[in-house]
Protein backbone atom coordinates (compact mmCIF):
# COMPACT_ATOMS: atom_id res chain seq x y z
CA UNK A 1 0.00 0.00 0.00
CA UNK A 2 1.61 3.55 -1.26
CA UNK A 3 -0.22 4.89 1.78
CA UNK A 4 2.37 4.01 4.15
CA UNK A 5 5.02 6.01 2.35
CA UNK A 6 2.36 8.49 1.87
CA UNK A 7 2.07 9.25 5.48
CA UNK A 8 4.81 11.27 6.13
CA UNK A 9 4.47 13.84 3.51
CA UNK A 10 0.77 13.85 4.45
CA UNK A 11 1.52 14.77 8.18
CA UNK A 12 3.53 17.65 6.86
CA UNK A 13 0.80 19.35 4.37
CA UNK A 14 -0.52 22.37 6.15
CA UNK A 15 -3.71 21.71 3.76
CA UNK A 16 -4.53 18.38 3.34
CA UNK A 17 -8.02 17.25 0.61
CA UNK A 18 -9.74 14.21 2.63
CA UNK A 19 -10.30 11.44 -0.12
CA UNK A 20 -14.03 11.32 -1.49
CA UNK A 21 -16.20 9.21 0.27
CA UNK A 22 -19.56 10.21 -1.14
CA UNK A 23 -22.14 7.88 -0.80
CA UNK A 24 -20.11 5.53 1.82
CA UNK A 25 -21.14 4.07 5.06
CA UNK A 26 -17.94 3.24 7.62
CA UNK A 27 -18.81 1.30 11.10
CA UNK A 28 -15.96 1.72 13.14
CA UNK A 29 -16.05 -0.63 16.75
CA UNK A 30 -14.62 -0.22 19.62
CA UNK A 31 -15.78 -1.19 22.93
CA UNK A 32 -16.81 2.28 24.42
CA UNK A 33 -16.75 6.01 23.58
CA UNK A 34 -15.53 7.00 27.61
CA UNK A 35 -11.55 8.17 26.94
CA UNK A 36 -8.91 7.56 25.15
CA UNK A 37 -6.22 7.67 22.65
CA UNK A 38 -8.28 5.09 20.45
CA UNK A 39 -11.41 6.39 21.84
CA UNK A 40 -10.83 10.14 20.33
CA UNK A 41 -9.02 8.42 16.86
CA UNK A 42 -12.70 7.15 16.37
CA UNK A 43 -14.34 10.38 16.50
CA UNK A 44 -10.99 12.47 14.45
CA UNK A 45 -11.67 9.76 11.59
CA UNK A 46 -15.91 9.92 11.88
CA UNK A 47 -15.17 13.61 11.68
CA UNK A 48 -13.56 12.99 8.28
CA UNK A 49 -15.68 10.74 7.05
CA UNK A 50 -18.50 13.23 7.30
CA UNK A 51 -16.49 16.04 5.94
CA UNK A 52 -15.12 13.59 2.74
CA UNK A 53 -19.38 13.03 2.18
CA UNK A 54 -19.50 9.52 3.85
CA UNK A 55 -21.70 8.64 6.92
CA UNK A 56 -19.78 8.37 10.36
CA UNK A 57 -21.63 4.87 12.55
CA UNK A 58 -19.91 3.45 15.93
CA UNK A 59 -20.95 0.81 17.38
CA UNK A 60 -19.89 0.43 20.83
CA UNK A 61 -21.21 0.58 24.60
CA UNK A 62 -21.70 4.28 24.50
CA UNK A 63 -19.59 6.56 26.90
CA UNK A 64 -18.92 10.13 27.70
CA UNK A 65 -17.75 10.82 24.22
CA UNK A 66 -20.90 10.17 21.93
CA UNK A 67 -22.43 13.68 22.59
CA UNK A 68 -19.40 14.73 20.62
CA UNK A 69 -19.83 12.04 18.13
CA UNK A 70 -23.61 13.15 17.43
CA UNK A 71 -22.90 17.13 17.28
CA UNK A 72 -20.56 16.47 14.08
CA UNK A 73 -22.86 14.17 13.04
CA UNK A 74 -21.95 10.95 13.54
CA UNK A 75 -24.19 8.02 15.22
CA UNK A 76 -23.51 5.51 18.10
CA UNK A 77 -25.50 2.58 17.82
CA UNK A 78 -25.16 0.62 21.38
CA UNK A 79 -24.19 -3.01 21.60
CA UNK A 80 -22.16 -4.92 24.23
CA UNK A 81 -19.10 -5.19 22.46
CA UNK A 82 -16.63 -5.34 25.31
CA UNK A 83 -17.88 -8.68 26.54
CA UNK A 84 -15.06 -11.66 25.89
CA UNK A 85 -17.42 -14.27 26.18
CA UNK A 86 -16.84 -16.50 23.11
CA UNK A 87 -20.73 -17.08 22.81
CA UNK A 88 -21.31 -13.12 23.14
CA UNK A 89 -18.65 -12.73 20.56
CA UNK A 90 -20.72 -14.89 18.05
CA UNK A 91 -23.96 -13.56 18.64
CA UNK A 92 -22.96 -9.85 18.05
CA UNK A 93 -21.59 -10.88 14.68
CA UNK A 94 -24.49 -12.19 13.95
CA UNK A 95 -26.09 -8.66 15.04
CA UNK A 96 -22.88 -6.55 13.33
CA UNK A 97 -23.57 -8.52 9.80
CA UNK A 98 -27.57 -7.50 10.52
CA UNK A 99 -26.47 -3.88 11.31
CA UNK A 100 -24.16 -4.01 7.71
CA UNK A 101 -26.93 -4.78 6.04
CA UNK A 102 -29.82 -2.41 6.99
CA UNK A 103 -27.38 0.24 7.06
CA UNK A 104 -25.76 -0.50 3.99
CA UNK A 105 -22.86 -0.32 5.59
CA UNK A 106 -19.42 -0.59 3.36
CA UNK A 107 -16.57 -0.90 5.10
CA UNK A 108 -16.36 -2.11 8.89
CA UNK A 109 -13.03 -1.06 10.99
CA UNK A 110 -12.50 -2.69 14.41
CA UNK A 111 -10.15 -0.66 16.89
CA UNK A 112 -10.38 -4.07 19.79
CA UNK A 113 -9.91 -7.21 19.96
CA UNK A 114 -13.53 -8.54 21.15
CA UNK A 115 -15.26 -6.39 18.96
CA UNK A 116 -12.78 -6.71 16.03
CA UNK A 117 -13.84 -10.95 16.24
CA UNK A 118 -17.56 -10.00 15.85
CA UNK A 119 -16.60 -7.53 13.38
CA UNK A 120 -14.37 -9.84 11.55
CA UNK A 121 -17.47 -12.55 11.18
CA UNK A 122 -19.89 -9.74 10.42
CA UNK A 123 -17.29 -8.43 7.41
CA UNK A 124 -17.01 -12.20 6.41
CA UNK A 125 -20.61 -12.40 6.03
CA UNK A 126 -21.73 -9.65 4.76
CA UNK A 127 -18.70 -9.62 1.95
CA UNK A 128 -17.29 -6.07 2.79
CA UNK A 129 -13.55 -4.98 3.12
CA UNK A 130 -12.25 -5.72 7.04
CA UNK A 131 -9.68 -3.24 8.91
CA UNK A 132 -8.12 -3.43 12.26
CA UNK A 133 -5.31 -0.43 13.98
CA UNK A 134 -3.37 -2.26 16.18
CA UNK A 135 -3.41 0.28 19.06
CA UNK A 136 -1.24 -1.56 21.26
CA UNK A 137 1.06 -4.61 21.97
CA UNK A 138 -1.52 -6.76 23.63
CA UNK A 139 -0.03 -8.96 26.53
CA UNK A 140 -0.13 -12.85 26.61
CA UNK A 141 2.05 -15.50 25.49
CA UNK A 142 0.03 -18.53 25.76
CA UNK A 143 -1.25 -20.15 22.44
CA UNK A 144 -5.10 -18.95 23.11
CA UNK A 145 -4.17 -15.44 24.07
CA UNK A 146 -2.18 -15.18 21.18
CA UNK A 147 -4.87 -16.57 19.15
CA UNK A 148 -6.82 -14.02 20.23
CA UNK A 149 -4.71 -11.35 19.91
CA UNK A 150 -4.15 -12.57 16.41
CA UNK A 151 -7.45 -10.62 15.02
CA UNK A 152 -5.87 -7.50 15.36
CA UNK A 153 -3.73 -8.73 12.74
CA UNK A 154 -6.46 -9.99 10.34
CA UNK A 155 -7.36 -7.16 8.89
CA UNK A 156 -7.27 -6.66 4.98
CA UNK A 157 -5.24 -3.89 5.94
CA UNK A 158 -3.95 -3.51 9.90
CA UNK A 159 -3.20 0.18 10.69
CA UNK A 160 -0.59 0.45 13.43
CA UNK A 161 -0.28 3.40 15.50
CA UNK A 162 3.76 4.05 15.39
CA UNK A 163 6.75 2.11 13.88
CA UNK A 164 7.30 0.73 17.00
CA UNK A 165 3.67 -0.98 16.84
CA UNK A 166 4.54 -1.94 13.43
CA UNK A 167 7.71 -3.85 14.47
CA UNK A 168 5.85 -5.54 17.19
CA UNK A 169 3.00 -6.58 15.11
CA UNK A 170 5.71 -7.73 12.47
CA UNK A 171 7.65 -9.66 14.99
CA UNK A 172 4.08 -11.44 16.73
CA UNK A 173 1.79 -12.39 13.80
CA UNK A 174 4.53 -12.21 10.84
CA UNK A 175 2.24 -10.06 9.17
CA UNK A 176 3.56 -8.97 5.55
CA UNK A 177 4.67 -5.22 5.25
CA UNK A 178 2.34 -4.83 1.94
CA UNK A 179 -0.65 -5.46 4.61
CA UNK A 180 -0.06 -2.53 6.71
CA UNK A 181 0.15 0.76 7.55
CA UNK A 182 1.75 2.89 9.89
CA UNK A 183 -0.40 6.05 10.51
CA UNK A 184 1.01 7.83 13.94
CA UNK A 185 -2.29 9.32 15.91
CA UNK A 186 -2.29 13.21 15.14
CA UNK A 187 -2.59 16.15 17.38
CA UNK A 188 -5.27 18.59 16.62
CA UNK A 189 -3.17 21.84 16.10
CA UNK A 190 -6.53 24.23 16.19
CA UNK A 191 -6.97 23.26 19.72
CA UNK A 192 -3.59 22.13 21.26
CA UNK A 193 -2.62 25.41 20.67
CA UNK A 194 -1.39 27.78 23.26
CA UNK A 195 -2.05 31.08 21.62
CA UNK A 196 -5.92 30.14 21.70
CA UNK A 197 -6.19 29.20 25.43
CA UNK A 198 -7.96 31.66 27.21
CA UNK A 199 -6.75 33.34 30.39
CA UNK A 200 -10.21 31.91 31.82
CA UNK A 201 -9.85 28.68 31.12
CA UNK A 202 -6.11 28.15 32.89
CA UNK A 203 -7.81 30.05 35.72
CA UNK A 204 -10.74 27.24 35.77
CA UNK A 205 -7.76 24.33 36.14
CA UNK A 206 -5.91 26.49 38.89
CA UNK A 207 -9.43 26.64 40.47
CA UNK A 208 -9.97 23.27 40.05
CA UNK A 209 -6.10 21.58 41.09
CA UNK A 210 -6.62 24.47 44.23
CA UNK A 211 -3.43 26.38 43.04
CA UNK A 212 -3.25 30.10 44.12
CA UNK A 213 -2.63 32.95 42.70
CA UNK A 214 0.84 33.66 44.27
CA UNK A 215 1.76 29.80 43.79
CA UNK A 216 5.57 30.25 42.51
CA UNK A 217 6.31 26.15 42.17
CA UNK A 218 6.61 24.85 38.46
CA UNK A 219 4.03 22.59 37.63
CA UNK A 220 4.66 18.75 36.80
CA UNK A 221 1.86 17.02 35.30
CA UNK A 222 1.51 13.86 34.78
CA UNK A 223 -1.97 13.41 32.47
CA UNK A 224 -3.63 9.56 32.09
CA UNK A 225 -5.84 7.47 33.73
CA UNK A 226 -4.77 6.04 37.04
CA UNK A 227 -3.93 2.73 36.78
CA UNK A 228 -0.65 1.70 37.58
CA UNK A 229 1.60 1.03 34.30
CA UNK A 230 1.04 4.89 33.37
CA UNK A 231 3.70 5.44 36.23
CA UNK A 232 2.41 7.94 39.03
CA UNK A 233 4.11 5.59 41.51
CA UNK A 234 7.22 6.19 40.06
CA UNK A 235 6.58 9.63 39.66
CA UNK A 236 5.61 10.20 43.15
CA UNK A 237 8.71 8.24 44.02
CA UNK A 238 10.99 10.51 41.96
CA UNK A 239 9.42 13.51 43.61
CA UNK A 240 10.64 11.95 47.16
CA UNK A 241 14.00 11.24 45.49
CA UNK A 242 14.66 14.70 45.13
CA UNK A 243 16.13 17.07 47.42
CA UNK A 244 14.54 19.46 49.61
CA UNK A 245 15.65 22.23 47.70
CA UNK A 246 14.42 20.71 44.72
CA UNK A 247 11.35 19.54 45.88
CA UNK A 248 10.09 23.02 47.36
CA UNK A 249 10.43 24.58 43.71
CA UNK A 250 7.61 21.68 42.31
CA UNK A 251 4.35 20.55 42.78
CA UNK A 252 3.19 17.49 41.05
CA UNK A 253 -0.58 17.26 39.73
CA UNK A 254 -1.64 13.55 38.81
CA UNK A 255 -4.85 13.91 36.66
CA UNK A 256 -6.98 11.23 35.34
CA UNK A 257 -9.88 9.20 35.89
CA UNK A 258 -9.28 6.32 37.91
CA UNK A 259 -12.50 4.30 36.22
CA UNK A 260 -13.49 2.72 39.19
CA UNK A 261 -9.39 1.44 41.01
CA UNK A 262 -9.85 3.02 44.18
CA UNK A 263 -7.54 0.93 45.50
CA UNK A 264 -4.75 2.00 43.28
CA UNK A 265 -6.05 5.86 44.41
CA UNK A 266 -5.73 4.76 48.08
CA UNK A 267 -2.38 3.51 47.50
CA UNK A 268 -1.18 6.27 45.79
CA UNK A 269 -2.28 8.33 48.80
CA UNK A 270 -0.25 6.16 50.93
CA UNK A 271 2.54 6.59 49.08
CA UNK A 272 2.24 10.38 49.28
CA UNK A 273 1.41 10.59 52.97
CA UNK A 274 4.28 8.23 53.14
CA UNK A 275 7.19 10.05 51.67
CA UNK A 276 5.96 13.10 53.12
CA UNK A 277 5.01 14.29 49.99
CA UNK A 278 1.51 15.80 51.13
CA UNK A 279 2.10 19.85 49.94
CA UNK A 280 4.08 18.29 46.91
CA UNK A 281 1.47 16.07 45.20
CA UNK A 282 -2.10 16.53 44.04
CA UNK A 283 -4.70 13.65 42.53
CA UNK A 284 -6.85 16.14 40.90
CA UNK A 285 -9.44 13.72 38.96
CA UNK A 286 -10.33 13.51 35.21
CA UNK A 287 -9.32 16.98 33.46
CA UNK A 288 -11.85 17.80 30.23
CA UNK A 289 -9.87 20.81 28.74
CA UNK A 290 -6.24 19.03 28.02
CA UNK A 291 -5.59 21.96 26.74
CA UNK A 292 -5.57 24.37 29.30
CA UNK A 293 -4.46 21.85 31.74
CA UNK A 294 -0.86 21.44 29.64
CA UNK A 295 -1.33 25.70 29.43
CA UNK A 296 -1.10 25.76 33.15
CA UNK A 297 1.55 23.31 33.54
CA UNK A 298 5.81 23.70 33.16
CA UNK A 299 6.79 20.07 32.53
CA UNK A 300 4.82 16.81 31.43
CA UNK A 301 5.44 13.99 32.31
CA UNK A 302 4.44 10.24 31.23
CA UNK A 303 6.65 7.88 32.60
CA UNK A 304 4.61 4.70 31.81
CA UNK A 305 6.27 1.27 32.93
CA UNK A 306 4.92 -0.55 29.74
CA UNK A 307 5.32 0.64 26.38
CA UNK A 308 2.67 3.18 24.88
CA UNK A 309 1.92 2.04 21.37
CA UNK A 310 1.87 6.14 20.66
CA UNK A 311 2.11 8.60 23.31
CA UNK A 312 -0.88 11.08 22.56
CA UNK A 313 0.01 13.07 25.96
CA UNK A 314 3.87 13.64 24.67
CA UNK A 315 3.11 14.56 21.65
CA UNK A 316 -0.08 17.28 22.91
CA UNK A 317 2.12 18.67 25.10
CA UNK A 318 4.85 19.37 22.86
CA UNK A 319 2.22 20.89 20.92
CA UNK A 320 1.67 23.81 23.56
CA UNK A 321 5.05 24.10 23.74
CA UNK A 322 5.76 22.28 27.13
CA UNK A 323 8.88 20.00 27.44
CA UNK A 324 7.91 16.51 27.95
CA UNK A 325 9.73 13.90 30.21
CA UNK A 326 8.89 10.25 28.61
CA UNK A 327 10.19 6.39 29.41
CA UNK A 328 12.78 5.36 27.16
CA UNK A 329 10.25 2.78 25.12
CA UNK A 330 7.27 2.33 22.78
CA UNK A 331 6.17 4.82 20.46
CA UNK A 332 7.20 7.79 22.90
CA UNK A 333 10.91 7.35 21.43
CA UNK A 334 9.65 8.55 18.18
CA UNK A 335 7.81 11.86 19.57
CA UNK A 336 10.57 13.04 22.42
CA UNK A 337 14.11 14.19 21.17
CA UNK A 338 16.58 13.51 23.62
CA UNK A 339 18.07 16.66 24.91
CA UNK A 340 16.12 18.80 22.29
CA UNK A 341 12.56 18.46 23.11
CA UNK A 342 12.47 16.72 26.43
CA UNK A 343 14.10 14.30 28.01
CA UNK A 344 13.86 10.01 28.32
CA UNK A 345 14.16 8.47 31.13
CA UNK A 346 14.88 4.83 31.75
CA UNK A 347 11.53 3.13 31.99
CA UNK A 348 10.30 2.72 36.18
CA UNK A 349 13.60 3.48 37.63
CA UNK A 350 12.37 6.70 39.70
CA UNK A 351 16.32 7.78 39.93
CA UNK A 352 16.50 8.29 36.49
CA UNK A 353 13.00 10.10 36.04
CA UNK A 354 13.88 12.39 39.02
CA UNK A 355 17.27 13.35 37.17
CA UNK A 356 15.31 14.12 34.02
CA UNK A 357 13.34 16.45 35.88
CA UNK A 358 16.40 17.89 37.51
CA UNK A 359 17.80 17.97 34.43
CA UNK A 360 14.89 20.44 33.22
CA UNK A 361 15.02 22.70 36.00
CA UNK A 362 18.88 23.48 35.80
CA UNK A 363 17.55 24.39 32.19
CA UNK A 364 16.00 28.00 33.69
CA UNK A 365 13.11 29.44 32.19
CA UNK A 366 14.28 30.63 29.13
CA UNK A 367 15.84 27.20 28.45
CA UNK A 368 12.53 25.45 29.51
CA UNK A 369 10.49 27.59 26.62
CA UNK A 370 12.94 27.05 24.26
CA UNK A 371 12.79 23.36 24.72
CA UNK A 372 9.21 23.71 24.93
CA UNK A 373 9.30 25.36 21.26
CA UNK A 374 11.55 23.15 19.79
CA UNK A 375 8.75 20.15 20.63
CA UNK A 376 5.91 22.40 19.19
CA UNK A 377 8.17 22.80 15.85
CA UNK A 378 9.06 18.85 15.67
CA UNK A 379 5.40 17.62 16.21
CA UNK A 380 3.78 19.64 13.99
CA UNK A 381 5.39 18.66 11.44
CA UNK A 382 4.94 14.70 12.30
CA UNK A 383 2.05 14.14 13.96
CA UNK A 384 -0.98 16.34 12.36
CA UNK A 385 -4.94 14.90 13.35
CA UNK A 386 -5.30 16.21 9.68
CA UNK A 387 -2.37 13.77 8.33
CA UNK A 388 -4.21 10.99 10.20
CA UNK A 389 -7.38 11.38 9.11
CA UNK A 390 -6.36 11.88 5.15
CA UNK A 391 -4.07 9.03 5.82
CA UNK A 392 -6.89 6.77 7.09
CA UNK A 393 -9.24 7.74 4.52
CA UNK A 394 -7.18 6.71 1.71
CA UNK A 395 -6.77 3.09 3.00
CA UNK A 396 -10.58 3.00 2.95
CA UNK A 397 -10.60 4.52 -0.44
CA UNK A 398 -8.14 2.15 -1.86
CA UNK A 399 -10.19 -1.32 -0.44
CA UNK A 400 -13.69 0.18 -1.74
CA UNK A 401 -11.90 0.78 -5.20
CA UNK A 402 -10.39 -3.19 -4.73
CA UNK A 403 -13.46 -3.95 -3.78
CA UNK A 404 -15.30 -2.78 -6.76
CA UNK A 405 -13.19 -4.14 -8.74
CA UNK A 406 -13.73 -7.59 -7.67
Amino acid sequence: MAVALKYKEIARMSAIKLPDLSGKTILQVIPDLQAGGAERTTLEVAEAIIEAGGRALVVSEGGRLVPALERMGGLNIELKVRSKNPVTMKLNGGKLARLISAQSVDLIHARSRAPAWSAYWAAQQAGIPFVTTYHGAYSGVSGMKRKYNSIMARGDVVIANSEWTAAHVRSVHDTPREKMVTIPRGVDFDEFDASVVSEERKQAIRTAWEISPNEKRLVLLLPGRLTEWKGQKIAIDAMASLSGAERVKLLLVLAGDAQGRSAYVAALEDRIIEAELGGSVRIVGHCEDMPAAYAVSDIVLAPSTRPEAFGRVAAEASAMGKPVIVADHGGQKEIVVEGTTGSRAEPGNAADLAASIRAILQLGEQGRAGMGEAGRQHVRERFSKRGLQAATLEVYKRLLETHEVK
